[in-house]
């Protein structure tokens, strides 16, 4: 059954400014329960964990209410979660955790698709361990990442590759599965970024392959905070940088200071949002999540089409979006135009759909547009097909503008 659209836009207050939201992969606009769930964590008596008082009760409930929702969404163990302030500051912690192993000769492989989140990190903190670094590129004509790009810089030496499981630039989504076999038979381990694929497609930890996912709520309807699964026995064995006093217990021992307890249940009400969009009343969460999910997925990929079909018409678009399987996502850029013109003249006709690189620095140079990027479209559950009417209706008035 299609989603109920009206229904689902009604539990959005920001969607009453009368905007037409593309820019979801930035960041997307938060339902009204997930509001509540952070009120009520701040309304509520709260201080810092434990099992004595009340307020140390509704802080440690939140936590592992919260651990047990973000399994639930990415198919992992709930001891298996570690909570930061976001997927960038996780990388950057692990990476420093993960190096201290790495010696001269050791190697590491990124990829030229990814997010600078899961490259500079890596490239750093390899440099730091007088380890080598091995870029796997992508073809920029497709935009595809494949397995052979990735066994191509592979060898014995290789300790760990880092790669998206979506771009959050052209939405390109690589065989993750395939790529952590061939990883995981070099005897590496495979980090994947899943901040942009997590908003889209429903993740699993073991069917994927990969050995860390990262992903931020607030890609998928939720608070600003980060998260990370792995198998809670490969994160036994690491030793973070830590304070002394501070708990020895995985996952507790990853995370520094005090967790944003108000973000947590923001957290989950964000995933059980995303269980009711479409799941069956009565099922696991896991299995109202996979009906959503799919539900999710017709939704979007029929508005992608439509804009795509629409577009493919009018030579003065390039759209750098290519690859067989991605998210909603498309990178456009109009020959010689300006595509912060392009933002401009939407934002003026409230329709946001931003100009940049995204951060994804090397992807974009990669395709040829430098650190400019271009003007990125993405789409959300609350996407209707009037945003879309008003998006290409803007598109076309900017670009006969310029006849």
């Amino acid at each position: 059954m299609p989603l109920d659209i009206t229904a689902i836009r009604a539990q959005f207050p920001a969607l009453k400014e009368g905007i037409a939201f593309f820019d979801g992969p930035g960041g997307s606009q938060t339902p009204a329960p997930v509001i509540e769930a952070i009120a009520g964590a701040l309304a509520n008596p709260l201080s810092n964990h434990g099992r004595v008082t009340r307020s140390e009760r509704n802080a440690d409930d939140i936590v592992t209410a919260a651990r047990q929702a973000l399994a639930d969404l990415l198919g992992a163990r709930p001891d298996g979660i570690v909570f930061g302030r976001s997927a960038t500051q996780l990388t950057y912690d692990m990476a420093r955790t993960l190096a201290k192993g790495w010696v001269p000769g050791d190697e590491v492989v990124v990829s030229r698709l990814d997010h600078d989140a899961n490259i500079r990190p890596w490239v750093q903190m390899a440099q730091q361990a007088g380890a080598t670094v091995r870029w796997a590129d992508f073809d920029p004509a497709t935009g595809e990442l494949t397995t052979d790009d990735i066994t191509a810089v592979l060898t014995p030496r290789t300790r760990l590759v880092a790669v998206t499981a979506a771009s959050n630039l052209i939405g390109t989504r690589p065989p993750v599965a395939d790529i952590a076999r061939a990883v995981h038979a070099a005897g590496a381990l495979l980090w994947v970024d899943g901040v942009h694929y997590t908003a889209h497609c429903l993740p699993g930890l073991d069917d994927l392959g990969a050995d860390f996912f990262t992903c931020s709520p607030y890609k998928f309807l939720g608070p600003h905070l980060g998260v990370l699964a792995a198998r809670p026995e490969l994160l036994g064995t690491l030793v973070p940088d830590k304070l002394l006093p501070s708990s020895d217990a995985v996952p507790a021992r990853f995370e520094y200071g005090t967790l944003p307890y108000e973000l947590l249940a923001g957290a989950t009400a964000a995933v059980d949002f995303l269980a009711a969009l479409d799941g069956p009343a009565g099922a696991g969460r896991r299995q109202r999540l996979a009906a959503s999910y799919a539900a999710l997925e017709q939704h979007e990929e029929a508005l992608r089409r439509r804009i795509e079909e629409e577009l493919s018409a009018d030579a003065r678009v390039t759209c750098h979006s290519r690859a067989a399987r991605r998210t909603p996502t498309l990178l456009l850029t109009f020959g010689a135009r300006d595509t912060l013109d392009a933002y401009r003249h939407l934002a003026g006709r409230g329709v946001n759909a931003p100009s940049s690189s995204f951060y994804a620095l090397e992807a974009s140079r990669r395709l040829g547009l430098g650190d400019a990027g271009g003007l990125r479209v993405g789409l959300a559950p609350y996407t209707s097909e009037d945003d879309v009417a008003r998006l290409l209706d803007g598109l076309r008035d900017f670009l006969d503008q310029g006849r």
